[in-house]
């Protein structure tokens, strides 16, 4: 069953889309306004395919503060997909324990090659209109089968003979499976959000996102996980672009691996400073590893600036779990011409919590950046 609904404009604390759902399924997106989430009701739960980020927020009128947060790796199996599922959810539930949160309600965000993200521009319609035009035109954009998706949308603009907005949309298999992983934690998915959007609500909520707006810059976010590389655009007119990229720091860990004839386990406790082996010819082997992923994302940026959203992108911020490896945030800056950093966005946000989770966020929070805009998603 396609699951479509009505964007608006007035009401939604953001100008970016969302997929809302309830404990049982899909609802319209009028259920936020009768029952509205305060500030210790939800919480960001981000499940990657490696490890669970958890991030609790408070929202005051001097900003955000960090109430809770966690980062739990996820154990590798190789037998069979329950097992991994498995896995997953005894990660989901010790990092709630680890972050303290005393909420249950969690947002959940999606990505890879089963959501996308797209404009759209029509003619002026009325709003009965939009959503069967919004429907048709996510059958012929998205890169699967739209009748077994989610599908919602947000409306830049809506005169001067012109309809525009952003439509989401992601599988319904996909989003069950986030679900159910969280409901086996014993926790509530009510929000779902996509991976690249809460990555620009992080951005957006943070002084760097203020200054960007007044500075008239161009900053992209590239968030490179294990399975998926999402890279994130906001232009200056508040237009998102997203496109995930199927390689990412497995396919790097992999490739060096085979490379040195040695374990993916060995590679990575060298990349992220674990190891107690002999010295790895790493060097050698990293940039060759990394060639793929630098390609396709100075190419999404060439695709980017094509589309005459902006002249150029000016800086590049880094973050995912795989932007803390040895020399890839260097190897970016000198292979993509264009400047780029390590994001940790808790740099910006107070923490009102233990000791324990201050050192967390100072060492894991590029991360957790995606769990930190899903959190800021309900506030």
């Amino acid at each position: 069953m396609t699951n479509r609904r009505r964007g608006y404009c007035n009401g939604v604390r953001s100008w970016l889309s969302v997929i809302w759902l309830s404990c049982e399924g899909y609802i319209d997106l009028n259920w936020k306004r009768t029952i509205n989430f305060g500030n210790n009701d939800i919480f960001g739960l981000d499940i990657g395919s490696s490890a669970v980020k958890i991030v609790a927020l408070h929202k005051d009128d001097t900003g955000y503060s960090v109430t809770g947060a966690g980062i739990t790796h996820i154990a590798e199996s190789d037998q069979n997909d329950d097992r991994q599922e498995a896995n997953t959810i005894k990660a989901i539930r010790a990092c709630f324990a680890k972050a303290r949160v005393k909420r249950k309600l969690a947002v959940c965000g999606v990505s890879g090659t089963e959501v996308a993200v797209r404009d759209f521009e029509f003619s002026s319609l009325s709003a009965d209109e939009v959503c069967a035009a919004v429907s048709l035109e996510a059958s012929q954009v998205c890169p699967f089968n739209a009748a077994d998706s989610a599908v919602d949308y947000h409306l830049m603009a809506n005169g001067n003979d012109k309809t525009k907005g952003v439509l989401v949309a992601a599988t319904n298999s996909l989003i069950a499976n986030k679900v159910c992983l969280a409901k086996g934690a014993r926790l509530k998915c009510v929000l779902m959000d996509v991976d690249g959007l809460a990555l620009l609500n992080c951005l957006n909520g943070l002084a760097a996102g203020e200054q960007q707006k007044q500075s008239g810059r161009t900053i992209a976010i590239l968030n490179v996980g294990g399975s998926h590389t999402t890279l994130a655009v906001m232009d200056s007119d508040g237009w998102p672009f997203i496109r995930d990229m199927t390689c990412a720091g497995n396919d790097i860990v992999r490739q060096m691996a085979a490379a040195m004839d040695t374990e993916e386990q060995t590679v990575k406790e060298a990349l992220f400073g674990n190891s107690t082996s002999p010295e790895l010819p790493l060097q050698d082997n990293f940039g060759k590893a990394c060639q793929r992923l630098i390609s396709d994302v100075a190419g999404t940026l060439r695709y980017y600036t094509a589309q005459g959203k902006s002249s150029s992108v000016n800086r590049l911020l880094v973050c995912g779990g795989f932007a803390l490896a040895k020399g890839f945030v260097d190897l970016l800056n000198n292979r993509l011409g264009i400047e780029a950093v390590l994001w940790n966005p808790f740099a910006e946000i107070r923490t009102d919590t233990t000791k324990q989770c201050e050192e967390t966020l100072a060492k894991a929070g590029p991360a957790m950046a995606i769990a930190a805009g899903l959190a800021m998603r309900s506030i």
